[in-house]
């Protein structure tokens, strides 16, 4: 795999990525930025790619622990290769399988992933690893959900980045797999635009409502807002409220 270098959070994360193919955006990133997590916890991400999520998430959490999963062996490899230029070692370990099939030898304190969530009737992408990073398998994003879902511990949290589209199966099969007290984030892309993506959390054995919360503009007329500048550059956490 030809890869082209780079960095993230404005220069404090080492990221490597495919020259071609699936390349990382900003969901990773606001994703790190939103998970709640706290040094000597244990994170997983599923999907992990190229590792930029886990790794924003250490860079900001001095002191967690982390797992990635990501069944493509060459972006799991890649991961890996980032995680050691990150010198996170003992820190972060990429494991190669498929999310569905995988099991935690303990409960987990978080659990975060941005799915595949295309239509399967979509039109598909010549490039095999971007088909495979967007592209919704047969069980969904709510396989996706509650298979993350399984391996929390009690208040644990999991974080999805998905399109509204998704957001009935994120809400049916975070409730089938014990999590509630679920928060609805929308990511506008500008003021008074519709939302496409928003950021889901839910707790597992939450029993407060649902509730959808103002959300984050991610752009101005000359570029990222301050508020996702902060997020994106700096390396802030994001407080969904």
């Amino acid at each position: 795999m030809e890869t082209s270098g780079g960095t993230l959070l404005g220069g404090r994360v080492v990221h490597m990525q495919p020259r071609e193919g699936h390349r990382t955006g900003i969901e990773p990133v606001l994703l790190a930025a939103c998970v709640p997590a706290r040094a000597g916890q244990l994170v997983m991400e599923g999907g992990t790619g190229s590792g930029a999520g886990l790794l924003c998430l250490a860079c900001r959490v001095p002191g967690m622990r982390g797992i990635g999963i990501e069944w493509q062996a060459e972006m799991a490899d890649l991961a890996r290769r980032n995680v050691a230029a990150n010198a996170a070692d003992g820190r972060i370990e990429v494991v190669t399988v498929d999310l569905l099939a995988w099991r935690a030898a303990a409960p987990l304190d978080h659990a975060f992933a941005n799915p595949p969530w295309h239509c399967t009737h979509g039109t598909s992408s010549p490039d095999p690893s971007k088909e495979a990073a967007k592209r919704a398998v047969a069980d969904g994003v709510g396989g996706w959900a509650m298979a993350l879902a399984a391996c929390l511990r009690h208040g644990g949290t999991l974080t999805l980045v998905v399109p509204p589209a998704r957001l009935t199966e994120c809400l049916d099969a975070a409730s089938a797999g014990g999590c509630g007290s679920t928060i609805i984030y929308p990511l506008w892309p500008r003021s008074g635009r519709e939302a496409k993506l928003m950021l889901f959390r839910a707790t597992k054995g939450g029993g407060g409502p649902c509730r959808l919360v103002p959300g984050l503009v991610l752009h101005e007329a000359d570029g990222f807002s301050g508020e996702a500048e902060a997020l994106l550059r700096d390396g802030l956490a994001l407080d969904l409220g």
